[in-house]
């Protein structure tokens, strides 16, 4: 994205430099192909089993990589398929990647790339994640003898596209009716969403107001560069019921609920737009298990990837004066009509009984 920033060169085993050259990117996979000015250097080639997807686990896999700057280094670990509750397709690899191993290859014992280091589970032992060699195959053979791309260009063509195809998938499978208090609130039923539920009954000092929350987020997050992931999207669901605050008190609480959780300000100006939010009162459609609500949409562009948004949408039910429930639906680099479709559905699965 800041290619009159940066410089790349590579340094090899035996001391040599040289420059190396972009041609191509493939953002979703966060995969780049270069050209080094290194001739007659031996290479690795891809598992054939791996590129057609028929690879047991439990495969021995060697995986290279410079971890902290130690040094060239090689990590045993185990092949154990694809992960599961991914967007994303990532082959879940025990072994122990580290900073500084990103991009390196993970071999079988024959020197065959099953895959690349892209990432590790921070807090917990010894589950890494590559990138399947399909995929680095597949851009090897769209951009190999080409001069380089417009990379910039090319990274907002891969954004919308992508963004397309995520958003589609999560329109597609719709929403389910999950109870809350007396409410029923939309929950995702794709495979790709982790969540976890919260609750405030035992904190100190002894709160004023009880709130249950559950939260639910996307495995969807694209790395763009070193201040900006995108491609989240996050459902959040919390009932509130006043302990010993009056109906008065309780309708400044919930305002404080449900602000806009948006970035705004800081280094994120040189991304985005300033936000604008439009609140109203509505009830959508006029049914009895619909109650009325109070909307809020916030919603900032990209500066520089054209039609694409951030979108924040928190309804709060108006029809009971000492409880309520606080639902939002974030969702970063969407399209705007999609955003709009996707946020009615939303405000139509928020009801009140059974």
């Amino acid at each position: 994205m800041e290619p009159a920033t940066y410089r790349l060169e590579y340094t090899a085993a035996d001391g040599s430099q040289g420059d190396v050259t972009l041609l191509r990117v493939d953002l979703p996979n966060d995969l780049a192909l270069v050209r080094v000015d290194k001739k007659d250097a031996p290479f690795f080639r891809f598992d054939r089993a791996a590129i057609e997807g028929r690879l047991a686990k439990g495969e021995r896999l060697y995986s290279m990589g410079n971890p902290l700057d130690l040094g060239f280094t090689i990590i045993e670990g185990t092949y154990n398929g694809l992960a599961d509750h991914s967007y994303t397709e990532r082959i879940h690899f025990s072994g122990a990647l580290n900073p500084g191993m990103s991009g390196g290859p993970a071999v079988t014992a024959d020197g065959d790339v099953i895959g690349i280091n892209v990432a590790t589970r921070r807090g917990g032992q010894l589950v890494s994640f590559l990138v399947p060699a399909r995929f680095a195959a597949a851009l090897l053979q769209a951009g190999g003898d080409e001069k380089p791309a417009d990379i910039k260009g090319d990274v907002g063509r891969q954004l919308v596209a992508w963004r397309s195809e995520l958003y589609k998938s999560l329109s597609a499978a719709g929403f389910r009716s999950d109870a809350l208090g007396p409410y029923r609130a939309p929950a995702t039923q794709v495979l790709w969403f982790n969540c976890w539920a919260s609750t405030n009954a035992g904190a100190t000092p002894k709160p004023r107001a009880s709130v249950n929350s559950t939260e639910c987020g996307s495995d969807t997050s694209v790395f763009v560069a070193s201040d900006l992931n995108i491609g989240a999207i996050n459902i959040n669901h919390s009932f509130a019921r006043t302990i010993d605050l009056n109906q008065f008190q309780f309708a400044t609480y919930l305002t404080q609920l449900s602000q806009p959780r948006l970035s705004v300000g800081g280094p994120f100006k040189k991304w985005y737009t300033p936000q604008r939010c439009h609140e109203d009162f509505l009830q959508v459609p006029p049914q009895p298990q619909h109650p009325p609500l109070r909307v809020v949409w916030c919603a900032q562009a990209y500066r520089q990837f054209e039609g694409l948004y951030d979108v924040s949408l928190i309804v709060v039910t108006q029809d009971q004066a000492l409880e309520a429930l606080v639902s939002r639906l974030n969702m970063q680099a969407v399209g705007y009509d999609d955003a709009v479709a996707l946020g009615k559905r939303f405000l139509e699965a928020v009801q009140v009984g059974k």
